[in-house]
């Protein structure tokens, strides 16, 4: 099968898990925890065994990696990874940002367990917006069948970024101290809860760049195959290559990466750490600036 084809029965799977989530969401969900704040929902569940069982028919010799466990012939030549609900906090309270995802890779015989393979195709599903956004390697990306390509802002100044933050273990991430310095150089950082939808926005021009640390393949897959194909850069935080097992992911229109890069770079040396200011003082400061 072509490219093409695999893109295309991913649409249809993504859709059909996309109006599952939507039943359950309009319904409500029975939401359990699974640590701090890692909440996993009935919809989670069901959406990747729908998913398993429609890839498994349509492709019963590819690979499947999921995020609710699924873990099938992964020596095939080519493998998907699945995530069946990204942005289940957002989804579990009622807040409207989630969607499906799916992104395939190829593995030619002979490549090593720790080494990438190619990510040919990709789908990531918005079922409250009806939104598809879809990618296939070398041939471009699109929203709901119009090709997309990433923003012309040229300046981080100019630019709308977005972050996440870990649901477990918030006090050990340090993307508070990132996220505070991006806002003060950025025309604003928005935080919806979903990477895949972060990264979406990104190739479609929504964001003009956006990071977080300690994301899985699951989440990045489809994203980072629809950013490049849309024109736009995926590295790690110092700008070399990214790679599935990355535990740092930014995405860029390309021309902001040497900024942010910078600040990055800058940030994990110790510099540009300014002090925090009371809110007596915060609000003198604009006083001031409003005179």
């Amino acid at each position: 099968m072509s490219q093409f084809e695999f893109a295309q029965a991913a649409e249809g799977i993504a859709r059909e898990a996309g109006a599952l989530l939507k039943g359950f969401y309009d319904k409500g969900v029975a939401t359990e925890y699974k640590g701090d704040v890692d909440l996993v929902t009935e919809a989670d569940r069901a959406s990747e065994k729908l998913i398993r069982e429609r890839l498994k028919a349509a492709f019963p010799e590819h690979g499947i990696y999921g995020e609710e466990g699924t873990r099938d012939r992964l020596e095939s030549e080519y493998r998907w990874y699945v995530d069946p609900l990204d942005g289940t906090t957002n989804f579990a309270h009622g807040f409207p940002a989630f969607c499906v995802v799916l992104g395939l890779e190829r593995r030619p015989a002979g490549l090593k367990a720790d080494q990438d393979g190619e990510m040919t195709a990709g789908v990531i599903y918005d079922p409250l917006r009806d939104e598809m956004f879809v990618a296939e390697r070398g041939k471009g990306a699109w929203l709901n069948g119009r090709a997309i390509h990433v923003s012309k802002t040229k300046t981080l100044q100019e630019s709308l970024t977005a972050t996440g933050f870990p649901s477990q273990k918030r006090h050990g991430s340090p993307n508070i101290h990132f996220y505070q310095q991006m806002t003060l150089r950025s025309h604003g950082v928005r935080r919806a809860g979903s990477a895949a939808l972060d990264l979406a926005y990104v190739a479609s021009g929504r964001l003009d760049g956006f990071w977080e640390f300690n994301l899985n393949p699951w989440d990045t897959s489809a994203g980072v195959l629809l950013v490049e194909e849309a024109g736009g850069t995926v590295t790690h935080f110092d700008g070399s290559k990214f790679t599935l097992d990355s535990r740092e992911v930014l995405a860029t229109n390309g021309l902001i990466l040497g900024e942010m890069v910078h600040i990055f770079t800058e940030m994990f040396a110790g510099k540009e750490l300014e002090p925090i200011p009371t809110p007596a003082e915060f609000a003198a400061r604009r006083a001031a600036e409003e005179k």
